[in-house]
């Protein structure tokens, strides 16, 4: 392994080259490679201390682990796709066919993938955590945020407390986020994602909502009935639900809205996300618009503020026993 003079590393067997980096956006003026103590290998030029101006670092290419200051997600500014992505099998590092990754929509989110199939869905950032994972505020053990704006969209975490911790995805789709035990000298599970039955990506299918706490995990929300009853007594939600009365859309006076209390959202993928007004707006022209379905703040800090719209049929909601979001449908 060298480092030339170009600021890249060279990995080569017998002459022949195995892997290089590629760091081609910056200029190199005496490049140095450094092991920091937050386990992040960078290339930068001698005396330099800014981690923006890093010709190279490994925090940019995680495998199936996140440490404290990697960013998870996308610099939009080069395309850099920062996702996690787990190996082939305990014994074989390889990349394998199951990642995570966050998809850019316009209130953008995280998803647990097995090649091109959703597994898992952590909902969208509300200001204060992911919308399906509420529990996440607290904890003792780290801090996080999530940013978003035109340049950059990423999650991260540090620890608190001194406490070590780091997240690792495996091949079975499962993320477990490991805490340092000085005691025992050894990483014990803190944490897994997903949790239970109803954190299977749309497993009521379309207008169903998944619950824990019944018998049957699946309803229908208020006004929808299951599209196959048959199917749906013997445990078939695939198909979801469909309208009871078909939208009026004509007259404003009959279409309202029915307001759900401690939801993950629905999927995001078509949605229409503005900042800068309330809720009261948004109502408005949602319901001036045929295709939106729901809408609620994006952002539930304080009293809440900016405003989300779903289009199209609303998928993989679930109720959550503590905290989550209000929806209006």
């Amino acid at each position: 392994l060298t480092l030339n003079n170009t600021g890249n590393f060279v990995l080569a067997q017998n002459e022949s080259l195995v892997w290089y980096t590629n760091n081609s956006h910056k200029q190199a003026q005496n490049p140095v490679a450094v092991l920091l103590d937050s386990g992040n290998l960078v290339i930068r030029n001698d005396g330099e201390t800014n981690p923006e101006a890093y010709l190279w670092q490994s925090f940019d290419y995680p495998s199936d682990t996140l440490l404290p200051g990697m960013k998870l997600g996308w610099d939009l500014r080069t395309g850099l796709d920062r996702r996690l992505t787990a190996w082939k099998s305990p014994d074989d590092p390889s990349p394998g066919d199951v990642y995570r990754d966050l998809e850019l929509y316009s209130y953008p989110e995280f998803y647990i993938m097995k090649g091109t199939k959703k597994v898992y869905r952590f909902g969208p950032w509300n200001g204060l955590y992911f919308s399906g994972v509420p529990d996440l505020r607290n904890n003792t053990i780290f801090g996080f945020n999530f940013f978003s704006n035109k340049e950059e969209s990423y999650y991260i975490f540090s620890p608190t407390n001194d406490v070590m911790s780091r997240i690792v995805m495996n091949e079975s789709t499962t993320i477990y986020r490991y805490v340092w035990v000085e005691d025992d000298q050894n990483w014990r599970i803190y944490t897994s994602l997903p949790k239970d039955f109803c954190d299977t990506y749309g497993l009521c299918g379309v207008y169903g909502n998944c619950m824990t706490t019944q018998t049957q995990v699946c309803q229908c929300l208020k006004g929808f009935s299951p599209k196959s009853p048959e199917a749906w007594v013997s445990s078939g939600w695939s198909q979801g639900c469909v309208r009871n009365k078909p939208l009026s859309c004509k007259d404003k006076l009959t279409d309202g809205f029915v307001k759900y209390e401690g939801l993950k959202v629905p999927d995001t993928r078509h949605t229409w996300l503005d900042e800068s007004i309330g809720l009261e707006e948004c109502k408005v022209k949602c319901l001036n618009n045929c295709s939106c379905m729901a809408y609620t703040n994006s952002d539930i800090r304080g009293a809440g503020s900016g405003c989300v719209m779903w289009f199209g049929d609303l998928i993989d909601m679930k109720q959550l026993q503590t905290a989550g979001q209000d929806l209006y449908i």
